[in-house]
């Protein structure tokens, strides 16, 4: 069989949201609430994003100390869908958090210096990514999805704090083997891998992704909703940070200002106004987690 008849070379549709089973015209969002528990305040405020807000769902920190509170949050609301925010640095030194594996076993993910995870500093993040060995990566990797299985959870997909697509082509492509082991599915957002995955039959963001520390905080909220209203056909992704932004978060938080910004536009009744103007479709992961399932075999 020739490639042009080979079911899986055949090229997929253009876009993802038809992987989906939509229309071409359609404009998909997810409004994704990364960096659940980091502290309470953001735990908080990601809650309440969710259910009286235009966030869809939201990323797990395991390792951070709120984590455990996190979890018990998921708990009493099995209807809220979550996916693991793999952590392999540590950017709050007021609330520091260590790898979930004993360090011992895992030593090329820490910093020799301070025998600590690595900041995200640029400097930081090219050293860990120069010396983590992929199998200790993997150590921890399933360290942090295996403990909310423990706690009785199910993640809908996996996704990286300040790593975009992992760091490394090596561990994106561990992560993807590690989603099809667990049936889940992963937030891949840069070229190539959206690509790649796309021609895998595997749907992933087609046009550009979000992060909400990107925006200004002067006028954020007009332009949430001019970008509402700009949202272009396809299969879009919003990795946005809610916090209350209390005195708490203010002593130990220098983004708490991005947070509450955040915190302020998704539950705002402007949101969910400007949504219902537009025709757009808000959808979470547990969709993608239905596709990725089949297809994540596939090369």
């Amino acid at each position: 069989m020739d490639e042009t008849t080979d079911p899986l070379t055949v090229a997929p549709p253009g876009r993802s949201s038809e992987l989906l089973g939509y229309p071409p015209d359609a404009r998909l969002l997810i409004v994704n609430c990364d960096d659940f528990g980091l502290y309470p305040a953001v735990n908080a405020a990601v809650i309440e994003s969710i259910e009286e807000g235009i966030a869809s769902s939201c990323s797990l920190m395991v390792p951070c100390r709120a984590a455990s509170q996190a979890m018990e949050l998921l708990r009493r609301r099995p209807q809220i869908p979550f996916g693991i925010h793999l952590t392999l640095v540590c950017d709050m030194p007021g609330v520091q958090w260590g790898p979930m594996t004993a360090e011992e076993r895992v030593p090329s993910l820490l910093d020799p210096a301070a025998g600590a995870l690595f900041p995200p500093t640029p400097a930081a993040r090219a050293a860990l990514l120069g010396q983590a060995r992929l199998d200790e990566i993997e150590i921890e990797f399933r360290a942090q999805i295996d403990a909310v299985a423990v706690a009785g959870l199910t993640p809908t997909h996996l996704d990286f704090h300040c790593l975009a697509d992992g760091g490394r082509d090596d561990i994106l492509d561990l992560t993807v083997v590690l989603a099809a082991e667990y049936g889940l599915a992963v937030r891949v957002w840069l070229e190539p891998g959206r690509r790649t995955m796309r021609q895998r039959g595997l749907p992933v963001t087609d046009n550009e992704f979000l992060d909400s520390f990107s925006l200004d905080i002067e006028g954020k909220a007009a332009r949430y909703a001019q970008l509402l209203r700009d949202l272009p056909a396809g299969l879009n992704e919003w990795a946005v940070h809610p916090g209350l932004g209390d005195e708490a978060s203010r002593d130990i938080d220098g983004g708490w200002p991005v947070r509450r910004t955040d915190y302020e536009f998704l539950t705002s009744p402007q949101a969910r106004e400007v949504l219902q103007q537009e025709d757009i479709t808000v959808i979470d992961y547990r969709t993608i987690q239905q596709v990725w399932s089949r297809n994540a075999g596939r090369r």
